[in-house]
């Protein structure tokens, strides 16, 4: 091990190219906010929410009506971590090893380790933002995909996205290992380079770039949803068309924050926007797609895995390396290195102690879903 870091340079880039070859599907397709450089672990970052305004009628006149005042609302994200992955060696352990030549081999293998562990943290804390999406679509429990040469997973995914106004540019969706299975197994017009335009790159390279005008991403962090105990709930009151708070009664058990909430007459998956204590219950931003009749049942969906799809600023991600004091601290050596595939940017600092010296590899991060609206859960 070097004097510094640059000497470990060859051995941190031979650990890029090993994390290069995870799953990370939700990094590197969200918004991300540069303002983190200027937060603190524990501060916010405000995104700024601009709402649709009325239409009004153009009546001529002397002046223009005093009108088009807005309330700008805002989506808060916090850096609310800031870890690191330590890697510690003494005097005689590097003595040991660079005899038999093979320190440097350890070394990239705890490197690739550190960058995919803060890399893995993220990519699951985006993953966990499925609660916020507006609806789901599928079958809690049937793996999406699975039906040979049908792409109408697709197709529903983007009909909801049409829905609710997301811009047809920048779709995102982001799947697990058993939905890719699905796709690589069983949509064979995928395979078809006269149908599919890619140049086989899905048969030969296992390459699957956009399709349907969605982003694909492959990800380790997708993320397995456990329903509540609730039954046997009904609407309170009628509700019109856009309502989000759902008045409750008679029923038992727990809705939980992400639960898929069915109204009896209505075929649309709600996602339920936080855990229910009390009436009304929280529906996501879009909120009802048909009004709701007084006493219609309610019915809470199965457990179901969490794949995703989304507009890319449903989701945003503020990350920076962590802060260190003015002057420094008492690192002797301090360098950055970036994932070349999550473009996440990591901080190494080393620290030599009494026989044996320390290597710390840093990143501080927080996520947010400023735009839950333009996105959805695709039921697996």
């Amino acid at each position: 091990m070097g004097n510094t870091l640059t000497g470990l340079i060859p051995t941190l880039n031979n650990a890029l190219d090993t994390v290069s070859r995870e799953n990370i599907g939700f990094i590197g397709n969200v918004n991300t906010d540069a303002k983190a450089e200027m937060a603190a672990v524990g501060q916010t970052v405000r995104s700024p929410i601009v709402p649709q305004a009325a239409l009004e009628d153009i009546t001529a006149g002397a002046t223009p009506a005093a009108s088009g005042t807005q309330t700008i609302t805002y989506q808060d994200v916090t850096i609310d971590k800031s870890k690191a992955y330590p890697i510690l060696w003494t005097g005689e352990e590097q003595l040991s090893l660079r005899k038999d030549g093979i320190i440097d081999t350890i070394l990239a293998d705890q490197f690739a380790q550190g960058f995919r562990t803060l890399a893995n943290a993220v990519e699951a804390d985006l993953a966990a933002k499925y609660s916020a999406m507006s609806r789901a679509y599928g079958t809690a429990g049937t793996t999406p995909f699975a039906t040979a040469d049908d792409h109408t997973d697709f197709a529903e995914a983007n009909r909801i996205l049409d829905d609710n106004g997301a811009p047809a540019m920048g779709r995102v969706m982001i799947v697990g290992s058993a939905a890719r299975a699905k796709l690589e197994g069983k949509q064979a017009s995928l395979f078809k380079i006269n149908e599919s335009g890619d140049a086989g790159a899905l048969l030969r390279e296992r390459q699957m770039r956009r399709l349907h005008g969605f982003q694909m991403g492959f990800s380790g962090g997708i993320k397995s949803h456990t329903k509540g105990t609730g039954t046997g709930y009904l609407a309170a009151a009628a509700e019109p068309v856009g309502e989000t708070d759902i008045a409750l009664d008679t029923g038992t058990g727990t809705i939980l924050a992400g639960d898929v909430a069915t109204f009896a007459g209505d075929s649309n998956k709600y996602l339920v926007n936080t855990t229910w204590a009390a009436t009304p219950l929280v529906l996501n931003e879009t909120g009802l797609v048909e009004a709701l009749a007084d006493n219609t049942a309610m019915t809470i969906g199965a457990d179901y895995t969490a794949n995703m799809f989304f507009h890319r600023n449903a989701l945003l991600l503020s990350a920076r390396q962590p802060a260190m004091p003015e002057g420094g601290d008492e690192a002797d050596d301090v360098i950055t290195m970036t994932d070349p595939v999550s473009g996440l940017t990591f901080q190494v600092a080393m620290y030599r102690q009494y026989r044996q010296v320390k290597i710390e590899i840093g990143l501080a991060w927080g996520t947010a879903a400023p735009n839950g609206k333009h996105g959805g859960v695709l039921l697996g």
